[in-house]
């Protein structure tokens, strides 16, 4: 049986694109080296905003990766009286820049914070940078997914409002241009990636409830 082929988008290329038709139109006429740059512009349009369907392990004993990226830092958190684990996953402008949701449940709380732009490697732009933070609250475990903008990214979008009930990876939002999304959870969760790894979003398994490390058989589901 044949394989359908197909290429899935983000919706937020529609307005990018209709300027940069009118550029490459406009270029075309006037200029042909600006004609040649807008082609460029436009095809790293489409690069950008891809949306790759994954194939997502599902359980609510893991958290999938919300990103796409390298993991530049693993850090220990304190959050009243639990220990907490925090994951940043950096975005390149080649990555794929749609978040998924870690784990299923509900979201309990939304805060967006104004910040600056400053290098989303570093550790500081968790307090610093323009960010928005989701809580989710999934069974007896609360999980925080925060995404971060960067030296290039100006625009955070989340299409999930408070009180929703999510699905384990699912896409929730984009962050335009490079960026970084932090993933924080309690330590009843087992941390299985590392510093300089590469992690697909909604694909890598970022941590696993420790009662449940030893099972072995695991649905997935494409997404």
């Amino acid at each position: 049986m044949a394989t359908i082929m197909y290429f899935r988008f983000h919706k937020e290329i529609s307005a990018a694109l209709i300027i940069l038709f009118l550029l490459v139109i406009f270029f075309y006429f006037i200029y042909t080296p600006l004609f040649f740059i807008s082609i460029i512009l436009l095809l790293f349009t489409f690069y950008f905003f891809r949306d790759p369907e994954r194939t997502v392990p599902i359980g609510e004993d893991i958290l999938v990766s919300p990103a796409d990226g390298i993991i530049t830092n693993i850090t220990e958190l304190k959050e009243g009286k639990k220990n907490y684990t925090k994951v940043s996953i950096f975005l390149s402008v080649f990555n794929v820049h749609i978040q998924r949701l870690p784990i299923s449940g509900e979201i309990s709380k939304i805060d967006y914070f104004e910040g600056k732009f400053i290098n989303a490697t570093l550790d500081k732009a968790s307090e610093e940078n323009e960010r928005l933070k989701l809580t989710i609250k999934s069974g007896n475990n609360i999980i925080h997914v925060t995404q971060i903008a960067g030296l290039i990214a100006r625009r955070i979008i989340c299409n999930v409002k408070l009180k929703d009930k999510i699905n384990q990876g699912d896409r929730y939002g984009i962050i335009k241009f490079g960026s970084r999304v932090d993933i924080e959870f309690p330590n009843n969760f087992n941390l299985l990636v590392n510093v300089g790894q590469q992690c697909i979003g909604g694909e890598t398994i970022i941590a696993q409830e420790l009662k449940t490390i030893k099972s072995a058989k695991r649905n997935f589901k494409k997404i």
